[in-house]
């Protein structure tokens, strides 16, 4: 294990900001909503899941507009309807090295689509962030989906964390 990570004054206050910003995310997913859900990158981000990696905020909301139609047609209740899904963020390891930040952090979904409709556990993984402030916004400039149950997706044997302490103590010089 490395050693802690050191805090500067304002890392609680980037650290509720940046808190926001993923769960903004997540409910602009949930709930289809593409314009808040571009709003959480910059307008060079990369975004990378299942499907391959999208550069550029057109490419990403292409990208994310096809994947939501998609989804509704693998989650289904049982008189075919698209099922609610919604994505839970569990614990999140956040490091801020002035105006660029880094995250590592759990998540699963779930959604009505058991039997009679009932609520079923779907899917899991780990999202790999880095961030940019952006006139004083924080915002995802990539994001990195690991879909842990999928066949190469997964985070691997190591502590994830680690590699995203060792990341920001590079670019902080440490």
């Amino acid at each position: 294990m490395t050693a802690p990570a050191s805090y500067g004054a304002n890392y609680a206050q980037d650290r509720a900001e940046i808190e926001d910003l993923m769960s903004r995310y997540l409910f602009a997913m949930d709930y289809g909503d593409i314009e808040s859900y571009m709003a959480t990158f910059t307008q060079d981000a990369e975004l990378e899941f299942a499907t391959g990696t999208y550069s550029g905020q057109d490419a990403i909301r292409e990208s994310v507009t096809r994947f939501k139609q998609n989804i509704g047609k693998l989650y289904t209740i049982e008189n075919g309807s698209p099922a609610t899904l919604r994505h839970v963020l569990l614990q999140a390891v956040i490091r801020v090295e002035g105006d660029r930040g880094w995250t590592t952090s759990l998540w699963m979904e779930m959604a009505n689509d058991g039997p009679g409709d009932s609520f079923k556990m779907g899917t899991f993984g780990i999202y790999e962030d880095e961030l940019r402030r952006v006139d004083g916004k924080w915002l995802f400039s990539r994001r990195r989906v690991l879909n842990e149950f999928l066949k190469g997706r997964h985070s691997g044997p190591d502590n994830p964390v680690l590699a995203m302490d060792a990341a920001a103590s590079a670019f902080a010089g440490k």
